[in-house]
């Protein structure tokens, strides 16, 4: 199976290729990319650098132009797929159903990988994509269980690639709004869940308040790690009780089911984290290239739960929908 594995800068793409990943995805320095960060993503020339290093090392690269276009506004959409496939971009990841007409009648020869921001789940969605634009592999939603995938995988013609490390969204991919709520811009059309601009932690008696354009999130004890201040991740109160009524701040962690994928009929795995730095992406991908080869030989590697704990969100880990164990 392919590991695919993030890289938010060049020198985590170059961390990701010398650690042994076999495709590396990325994206443009705009608004054409769901994890449109200051400080992160790519120029065009060092996307074509970051290409051009990772082929000589036996790598693709994968570029992600993940969100939806704005009508009257598609320009750069058509500029970043066309920077992208001069470049020499092994795959386009892409959700807009604008991206990938442009990209299959413009660049028929750069493969099309449905991103999971198009939440494609079921045959007859796949299908369309497959068929109306030749999409070669679909990135699926973190709701289905193995047993779905399996399901899936015998109905559909495509590749699969599905995500086992990293963050963990609590609404299906591509149906989010709740941080345009609070901040007035959404991670499907701005590539931006909570702005860090609109960030804050202030300090009072009590401890430290994470706050999201002035909106209290969630509130830490003194001593206490402070999280960063998402709406899905946030501890509020209903009635006389206060919890993490969306989600709990957790990571997804499927390390230990890369056989139960792999018996799934699952091309590729997926590693979240464009937003970390190239310790993480280093420390990640050699833990699960160590697994995926355990996995070759029949066996999952139990050990990588405890090897990537200090790199989950507050800790903790989950294997999320993939074992649908309900509170």
């Amino acid at each position: 199976m392919e590991l695919v594995c993030p890289a938010g800068t060049p020198s985590a793409l170059r961390a990701a290729v010398q650690a042994g990943a076999d495709a590396i995805y990325c994206g443009f320095r705009d608004e054409t990319n769901a994890r449109n960060f200051p400080g992160l993503n790519f120029s065009p020339q060092e996307m074509a650098e970051g290409i051009a290093f990772a082929h000589e090392h036996g790598s693709k690269v994968l570029v992600a132009i993940n969100t939806f276009a704005r009508a009257g506004n598609t320009d750069p959409w058509r500029r970043a797929a066309d920077t992208a496939a001069s470049c020499g971009a092994d795959a386009i990841i892409a959700a807009d159903i604008a991206v990938l007409d442009h990209m299959a009648s413009q660049h028929p020869g750069t493969r099309l990988h449905l991103s999971v921001q198009a939440a494609a789940a079921t045959p007859e969605a796949i299908g369309f994509y497959a068929d109306a634009f030749n999409v070669r592999r679909v990135v699926l939603p973190r709701v289905l269980s193995v047993q779905e995938i399996a399901a899936l995988n015998r109905q559909i013609s495509v590749e699969t690639e599905a995500f086992v490390f990293g963050g963990l969204c609590v609404m299906i991919e591509g149906r989010c709004y709740l941080s345009s709520y609070a901040a007035g811009r959404s991670p499907n059309l701005n590539g931006v869940c909570s702005p860090p601009e609109m960030v804050t932690y202030d300090e009072d008696k009590d401890g430290t308040a994470a706050r999201l354009a002035g909106f209290t999130i969630d509130h830490y004890a003194p001593g206490e790690p402070a999280g960063y201040p998402t709406l899905c991740k946030g501890r509020f109160k209903a009635g006389d009780k206060a919890g993490y009524l969306f989600e709990d701040p957790v990571s997804l962690n499927a390390g230990s089911m890369i056989v139960a994928f792999k018996k799934a009929g699952v091309t590729a795995l997926k590693i979240e984290g464009r937003q970390r730095g190239k310790g993480y992406v280093t420390q990640v991908v050699r833990a699960f290239k160590k697994a995926v080869d355990a996995a070759e030989q029949g066996h999952d590697a139990t050990e990588i739960d405890s090897i990537l704990a200090s790199l989950s969100e507050g800790g903790r880990q989950t294997t999320g929908a993939y074992r649908k164990i309900w509170r």
